[in-house]
């Protein structure tokens, strides 16, 4: 069956089968470093501000935004009122005293440079602890990758309440299903607030500013292993000044039986 015949069957015009995605210029790339370590410094900058910064026009600033998934914090009106096709939930954890291990799990996903490209990154945390549950990899933020690293953290037990933002990959109802099986209560953070999750925002900081930027790593294949060893390290070697210079893995008495290999 010719390539003409297939294309009229799927009702998509020929152009888009001979079509190959362009990695991002080697500008944008450099402009993407900038505006992820901007972002840690100021997470509250517009696309206006972080276009000042940068010296480009606004809308190549919205663009750069939206590839590492990022937004100002700032309260926004209308903040109760979801997206079609999507179901939200309230935050649960204002005022909660967190008390033991798996009281409380969250997730987040961050935008990883690297000087070819860029990875996106999502990892669960133990909120009492501070423990790394699971992390997972993507080129693309698709569901997929954080369903993985969720069914990865069930390797742990399971929390009593689950937390994350509003974003698509955690409010799809693929990502939901296995809470609601479980009977894990889900909680949302309120849009653009940023202490909302702040125990997992710390994390990324800690991360970039330790590993990432200082190691400048050229692919998945270098980054892979130097995160799997950082995130050991940061379990069970890195004392928290937040838990009385306790690492993670004093405070969290479990241990995962997961074996990863590279993606």
């Amino acid at each position: 069956m010719s390539i003409q015949r297939q294309c009229e069957l799927l009702g998509v015009p020929r152009s888009s089968y001979y079509h190959q995605p362009q990695p991002e210029s080697a500008e944008n790339l450099c402009l993407l470093r900038q505006l992820d370590e901007l972002y840690l410094k100021y997470p509250f900058y517009g696309s206006r501000k972080m276009a000042v910064k940068l010296k480009i026009n606004r809308k190549r600033a919205q663009r750069l935004m939206r590839i590492l998934g990022i937004e100002a914090h700032y309260p926004k009106p209308n903040l109760s009122r979801p997206a079609a096709g999507r179901q939200i939930y309230p935050y649960l954890l204002r005022g909660v005293a967190i008390e033991r291990p798996n009281h409380v799990w969250s997730t987040d996903i961050t935008y990883i440079p690297m000087r070819g490209g860029f990875l996106y990154l999502v990892a669960v945390m133990d909120w009492f602890s501070r423990y790394v549950l699971s992390w997972e990899l993507s080129n693309t933020m698709e569901t997929g990758f954080c369903l993985a690293a969720l069914e990865a953290a069930f390797r742990f037990g399971q929390p009593e309440i689950w937390n994350s933002d509003q974003g698509s990959q955690f409010t799809s109802a693929d990502f939901l299903a296995p809470l609601k099986q479980r009977g894990i209560a889900i909680s949302m953070d309120g849009r653009g607030r940023a202490l909302d999750n702040v125990f997992i925002e710390r994390l990324w900081r800690s991360l970039k500013y330790e590993l990432i930027y200082p190691g400048d790593f050229a692919t998945g294949q270098d980054l892979f292993p130097a995160l799997e060893n950082y995130f050991h390290f940061y379990n069970h070697e890195r004392p928290h000044q937040a838990l009385g210079y306790q690492t993670p893995a004093d405070l969290f008495p479990y241990r995962s039986i997961r074996k990863r290999s590279l993606p």
